[in-house]
C-alpha cells in the first residue's frame, strides 16, 4: 500500500485524486492533506479518509478547523501555513506527494519532498516553470520520480515509454484553444472574466481557466515540457485540437507519431501517475470511436494570444525570466478576477514585467522567491 499526501486536496485535481483513491481503497492510504480555506470540504475529507495531518494556509480557516477538530475529538493534527505544507510533504511514511496547489506556493514544499526522497505526482506547473533547473537536479540527486499529472504531460510520458530519448524528434502539445478559439484581438477587448472562465472542455479552477483562455496555460506547459522531457524549445510544438481527444503526441526521428487518446477526464492521468509503472482498471468512460466524429487541428494564433509567444520567449531566455513571466501572470489574473483590469491587459502586463525586471541572475530558490515578490508588488502598486 502506498502512503500519499495531497497538496491542494480541495481543488480540481485534488478532488479528482480523491476519486481515484476511492476506487482503489486497498492500494492507497491518505496520510496528509492541505487546503487554503475550504474547511467544509476539508472536514468531509477528514471524516471519510481519516488522514493524520491537515495543513491549512488561511489563518482564520486554520483556527476554525482546529476548533472543530478539538470539539469533535478527531484524530488529526492541524498544521498552519507553508511550514504545514513542508511537514506533510516530508513525513517519513509518505511514499508519493501529489502537488496540486496552484501557483508559486507549491515550489518550496515540492523541493522539500524531493529532498526527503518522495516521488512527486506533479500537477503544479509553476514548480517546473520557475524552478525547473533546481527541481530536476534535486530529483536526479535523490533518485526521485517526477510523474506528470497534467493531461498533456501525462500523455507525452506515456508516449515515451519503451523508447529512447535520442530517438525523439519533437513533442506536440495539444490545446483545446479555450473559450476564445478563432477570435481576433479586436473581438476580445471587452470580454469579461466570467466569459474567460467558461472553458469548453475542462472543469478547472479559476486561475487555470483564465490561463487557458489566454493560452498562458499552454505556454507554461511548454516550459514544463522542456524540463520534464529534456527537450529543446525548437522541438516543442503547440497544436490547437478543439475536441481534446488527443492529449498530446511525440514524433520520432523516423517520422512516426505516437499519440495518447482518452476521454476528457483528469482522473485518467492522475490514476496513471500515482500507480506508475502499473496500470489499473479504468475509472473513466472509454472512448467510443463510432460516436467521436472528426478530429481537427489548427495552428495557434500567437499574435492574438500573445501569452503563448511570451512563454516561448521566457523559456528560451531562461534564468529568472520564467519566474518573471509566471509572477506577472499570477498577479494579472488575480486583477482580472477582481475586475481591476481587462482580459487583454494580462499579456501587456506580463510583457511589461519581462522588459522591466532583471532576469539574468543565477537561479537559486532565494532569487526565485525574491523576484516573484518584486514582480507582484510592482503590479499591485501600479494597478490596484
Amino acid at each position: 500500500m502506498k502512503n500519499i499526501t495531497i497538496l491542494g486536496a480541495t481543488g480540481s485535481i485534488g478532488t479528482q485524486t480523491l476519486d481515484v483513491l476511492r476506487s482503489e481503497k486497498d492500494k492507497f492510504n491518505l496520510v496528509g492533506i492541505s487546503a487554503n480555506s475550504s474547511i467544509e470540504k476539508v472536514i468531509n475529507i477528514i471524516e471519510e479518509f481519516k488522514p493524520r495531518f491537515a495543513a491549512i494556509t488561511d489563518e482564520k480557516a486554520y483556527e476554525d478547523l482546529k476548533n472543530y477538530v478539538s470539539i469533535n475529538n478527531l484524530k488529526v493534527d492541524v498544521l498552519f501555513g507553508i511550514e504545514g505544507l513542508n511537514t506533510i510533504s516530508t513525513l517519513d511514511e509518505v511514499d508519493i506527494v501529489v502537488t496540486s496547489v496552484v501557483g508559486m506556493v507549491g515550489l518550496v514544499p515540492t523541493m522539500k519532498a524531493i529532498q526527503a526522497g518522495k516521488d512527486i505526482a506533479l500537477a503544479n506547473k509553476e514548480t517546473l516553470v520557475v524552478g525547473g533547473d533546481l527541481v530536476i537536479k534535486e530529483a536526479k540527486k535523490h533518485n526521485v520520480k517526477i510523474l506528470p499529472v497534467d493531461s498533456e504531460h501525462g500523455a507525452i510520458f506515456q508516449c515515451l515509454q519503451g523508447n529512447k530519448e535520442n530517438e525523439v524528434s519533437k513533442i506536440i502539445l495539444t490545446a483545446s484553444g479555450g473559450p476564445f478559439r478563432g477570435k481576433k484581438f479586436q473581438d476580445l477587448k471587452e470580454v469579461t472574466a466570467a466569459e474567460a472562465l467558461k472553458h469548453p472542455k475542462w472543469n478547472m479552477g479559476q486561475k487555470i481557466s483564465i490561463d487557458s483562455a489566454t493560452l498562458m496555460n499552454k505556454g507554461l506547459e511548454v516550459i514544463e515540457a522542456h524540463w520534464l522531457f529534456n527537450i529543446d524549445y525548437d522541438n516543442i510544438e503547440v497544436v490547437i485540437h478543439p475536441q481534446s481527444i488527443i492529449h498530446s503526441m511525440v514524433e520520432y526521428i523516423d517520422g512516426s507519431v505516437i499519440a495518447q487518446l482518452g476521454t476528457t477526464d483528469m482522473r485518467l492521468p492522475i490514476q496513471y501517475a500515482i500507480n506508475y509503472p502499473n496500470r489499473e482498471k479504468k475509472i473513466v468512460e472509454p472512448l467510443n470511436f463510432y460516436e467521436m466524429g472528426s478530429l481537427t487541428f489548427e495552428k495557434p494564433d500567437m499574435e492574438t494570444f500573445k501569452c503563448l509567444r511570451l512563454a516561448f520567449q521566457a523559456g528560451r531566455y531562461g534564468r529568472l525570466m520564467p519566474t518573471i513571466l509566471n509572477g506577472a501572470n499570477e498577479e494579472a489574473v488575480a486583477l482580472l478576477l477582481d475586475n481591476k483590469i481587462k482580459y487583454v491587459q494580462i499579456a501587456d502586463i506580463v510583457e511589461e514585467c519581462m522588459l522591466k525586471f532583471d532576469a539574468a541572475k543565477e537561479i537559486t530558490l532565494e532569487n526565485i522567491i525574491e523576484t516573484d515578490y518584486k514582480v507582484k508588488e510592482y503590479i499591485k502598486n501600479k494597478y490596484r
